[in-house]
């Protein structure tokens, strides 16, 4: 049953695990997960709250102009209401933290790929496959009254991708192929789900030991973030700004500052730290 009186007539609540404690609701077909988000938010919905769809009508992602794109059903739609007592209470690199927590679910998932998934600052997961690293998975967070909208896309059986993102995208059942292995199964994507949220809120709010976890001494989330960066350590074009700024900056990607700042060392002079631009990966 629909709680929430305003809410699409095909939206239920899935039975899904979520280490949040809130409820998880899907539906086929929406506008998009963050729009819905957004209205479940205005009518109460708890902190930890998930909304997923099989497709997306009008999903968007970081940069105007650019959107999910998945085949319905088989890819990994969802946003996450994070409610916040205050801005100054919403994690540091967010995004970034995010992306370090699909990440991890995606080894958790499908363990042969585990040493090949990279974070691209500021809001992708890579696979590393022959020819380069290629987009797995995106991540949109929006924030506005307290509340943090985290929208994330993976992408998992699609075996297909418009000719000029081929290059550039993949997913588990491609990247899973190119190794010689089978591909995940039709539960594979709320299997996927119930990983990155448990990764998540573990990220976010560290260890629980109500589930009999420990911290870790030293563990940082920087440390582990750096340590599948992608590019860390290698010369990049990086374009400062907007995407289209024509801002471009060349040099040594040293690693991510306290607050999830892109760390560059420019061709022949001193360090800068970023907190808006793009590596410049396909031209």
């Amino acid at each position: 049953m629909n709680i929430f009186p305003d809410m699409p007539r095909s939206m239920k609540r899935l039975n899904c695990a979520n280490s949040f404690g809130a409820p998880v609701y899907h539906a086929e077909t929406l506008s998009s997960t963050m729009d819905v988000s957004r209205r479940l938010a205005a009518e109460g919905a708890p902190h930890g709250t998930v909304i997923t769809a099989d497709f997306q009508e009008a999903g968007r992602g970081r940069t105007r102009g650019r959107s999910w794109l998945g085949d319905p059903g088989d890819n990994l739609f969802f946003t996450v209401l994070l409610r916040y007592a205050s801005f100054a209470a919403v994690p540091a690199a967010l995004t970034l933290r995010t992306g370090l927590a699909v990440s991890h679910a995606i080894e958790d998932l499908a363990p042969p790929l585990a040493g090949l998934v990279r974070i691209k600052w500021p809001n992708d997961v890579l696979i590393l496959l022959p020819g380069g690293g290629r987009k797995i998975a995106g991540i949109l967070c929006e924030a506005g009254g307290g509340i943090v909208f985290t929208g994330i896309g993976v992408n998992v059986r699609q075996r297909e991708f418009p000719p000029g993102l081929r290059h550039k995208a993949t997913s588990l059942s491609l990247s899973l192929g190119e190794l010689g292995l089978e591909g995940p199964g039709a539960d594979s994507r709320f299997a996927l789900l119930e990983l990155i949220l448990d990764r998540l809120r573990r990220e976010l709010e560290g260890a629980s030991p109500e589930a009999g976890e420990v911290p870790h001494p030293g563990d940082t989330w920087r440390a582990r973030l750096e340590g599948r960066l992608y590019m860390r350590g290698e010369h990049v074009r990086f374009i400062a700004g907007g995407a289209d700024s024509g801002q471009p900056v060349e040099g040594l990607l040293r690693g991510v500052g306290p607050g999830g700042e892109l760390l560059i060392l420019p061709d022949g002079g001193e360090e800068r730290a970023f907190i808006t631009g793009e590596l410049n990966l396909w031209g």
